[in-house]
């Protein structure tokens, strides 16, 4: 089964994409990082998130947006296509009513102002984590931690 990728458009918390790449490691799931990413992806805040798991996941990285959808393209190509269901609170859709695919890239926006409308527009599935009436938003790596999890729990992951 082809892993889900979980992608991190131009994260700018390094502790949160560290968190985010650690738990990849943990649940199995592939990671990218499109750029550019608001922190050096060396910087030791990052690496201390991450601790050591970082070296146990595999991390594509993408200097844009475009590069990425390239990518994405290029694997069509080669016969395997993968979804891109973003994560967002502008979606109506929750994450819970997706039927979540072997492959899927989720991916999340940045931690201070999301993904603009054209990412927005790139996605082939937006969800959201329903919220109690008031509340913003989830931190992006917990929100992406229960998305993940969600989706390996729907693919029989172990």
């Amino acid at each position: 089964m082809t892993p889900l990728t979980l992608a991190l458009y131009q994260p700018d918390i390094p502790q949160n994409a560290g968190a985010m790449l650690r738990t990849c490691a943990c649940l199995g799931a592939d990671a990218a990082i499109i750029g550019p990413a608001g922190f050096p992806v060396a910087d030791r805040d990052f690496r201390r998130a991450g601790m050591d798991y970082l070296d146990q996941v595999t991390i594509a990285r993408h200097v844009s947006f475009a590069a990425f959808m390239d990518w994405r393209a290029r694997l069509a190509e080669a016969g395997d296509r993968r979804r891109l269901v973003l994560l967002s609170t502008r979606a109506s859709k929750s994450y819970a009513d997706c039927a979540y695919q072997p492959g899927d890239v989720l991916l999340v926006g940045r931690e201070s102002a999301g993904v603009p409308d054209d990412v927005f527009a790139a996605a082939d599935i937006a969800v959201r984590i329903p919220m109690r009436p008031g509340a913003r938003s989830l931190n992006v790596a917990v929100s992406a931690a229960i998305v993940l999890s969600e989706a390996l729990r729907q693919l029989g992951a172990d």
